[in-house]
């Protein structure tokens, strides 16, 4: 059994992941800003914490992921204003990097998305540039981390159900099921070889578990 900490723990993708993480027998954590989702959490087998990480400092982090073995940022400030998604999906992502670290725990799992880089392209007059440009320097802090990270990027997300089979690389066009990058999350938390791999897909024609074990 492992104990993994969810960031963002009442989002669709991360309501999937603790269920399915659960289920498997590990002890799950979800992280969630809001009290009033506690019972959304707790239904998926996994125990809330309420913390708000858009305002915990990296050792307050550190605190509530003492005990992990692994975590997984699946957080986001979903859109709305530009100083907010800086503050989330940049600045708190980056704080809970330097927390799993501080806290001794090396397994990181980025959810980001398909496309994720400094050089997007995108202008700043772009709705999603924040966003972009946000993603893209918290992926890249990750990657100068000496933690076991792996980044997932996913296409648009839907909210169809799970195929269990995915398209993997830069190129692979369509959307991706939220469901399905939860199986990818509990897919490359259970192996150790997509450390470092930076994992681009979409829903598509390969199993999940083939997929992810041709990525060595």
């Amino acid at each position: 059994m492992t104990k993994i900490a969810i960031i963002g723990g009442h989002g669709k993708v991360a309501l999937h992941l603790a269920r399915l993480l659960t289920t498997a027998g590990h002890d799950v954590s979800s992280l969630i800003r809001n009290p009033e989702h506690v019972d959304d959490v707790t239904a998926t087998g996994a125990t809330p914490l309420v913390a708000d990480v858009e305002h915990l400092s990296a050792d307050e982090m550190a605190k509530a992921l003492a005990g992990h073995d692994a975590v997984v940022w699946s957080a986001g400030a979903g859109g709305g204003s530009a100083e907010r998604t800086y503050a989330v999906d940049r600045d708190a992502a980056i704080r809970s990097m330097d927390a799993a670290a501080q806290a001794g725990i090396n397994r990181y799992v980025m959810v980001s998305y398909l496309g994720s880089r400094a050089d997007h392209g995108a202008s700043p007059d772009n709705g999603m540039f924040a966003y972009y440009e946000a993603k893209a320097a918290a992926d890249d802090y990750l990657r100068a981390t000496s933690l076991n990270w792996t980044i997932l990027g996913p296409s648009t997300l839907t909210l169809a159900a799970a195929t269990g089979s995915i398209n993997v690389g830069s190129k692979a066009t369509g959307d991706t099921s939220r469901e399905n990058v939860a199986l990818v999350a509990a897919a490359v938390l259970a192996d150790d070889n997509t450390v470092g791999a930076f994992i681009e897909f979409t829903d598509g024609d390969v199993p999940i578990g083939e997929a992810i074990a041709a990525i060595h």
